[in-house]
């Protein structure tokens, strides 16, 4: 398991070298190809992205309703650690609840370089998760929790498949990490019962 894990990050960082060329800017790609001639030496990808503004470089987007498992945040920091994206946190709960839930992590989202964006949405979910979507062609793919609104509707088949413009990756916390936010979280005193 440990090897194919190994393997799979080696495919995405090879696939995000390779595209390191569509975040110069032409005027960046026009000074490369000029100076080098024909024999143009590929950018890094550290490179390419600290060469282009934070707002416009590629993102990965996060929706996040009234909980944050510790598990998704985690996918989300490697994921972007890994491809070199900012991370957009998409929410429909007020500014202060989602910077609260968010808070644990500053510390693991600056010492890996994430920059973070939190966006409130309004109106119904999938429409407004759309809207939004549509208007940010730098947002690679959006990641929801399996057990939240949006995972368990497209689980369901309540959503179809193809109703967001961008590629959907649901996250599945572990049950033991579940079952310990369960306990934190309930009032002293009441005890929550495993399903």
């Amino acid at each position: 398991m440990n090897k194919l894990t190994e393997d799979i990050k080696r495919m995405l960082s090879a696939l995000a070298f390779a595209d390191a060329g569509e975040y110069l800017t032409l005027p960046q790609k026009d000074r490369v190809l000029k100076q080098g001639g024909i024999a143009v030496r590929a950018p890094t990808v550290a490179a390419a992205n600290t060469a282009k503004p934070a707002i416009t470089r590629q993102q990965v987007a996060l929706y996040m309703g009234s909980e944050l498992p510790a598990d998704m945040m985690n996918y989300v920091i490697q994921t972007c650690s890994r491809l070199k994206h900012g991370l957009t946190v998409l929410t429909f709960q007020p500014d202060n609840t989602a910077r609260g839930l968010l808070d644990p992590y500053a510390d693991a989202l600056e010492a890996e370089g994430i920059t973070m964006q939190v966006v409130t949405l309004s109106g119904d979910p999938v429409s407004g998760l759309t809207r939004y979507l549509r208007r940010h062609p730098e947002v690679a793919f959006l990641a929801c929790n399996e057990t939240g609104y949006l995972g368990r509707s497209f689980l369901s088949g309540a959503q179809r498949q193809d109703t967001l413009p961008v590629p959907v990756v649901l996250v599945a916390a572990h049950e033991d990490n579940l079952q310990s936010q369960a306990q934190e979280s309930a009032p002293a005193g009441r005890s929550v019962r495993a399903a």
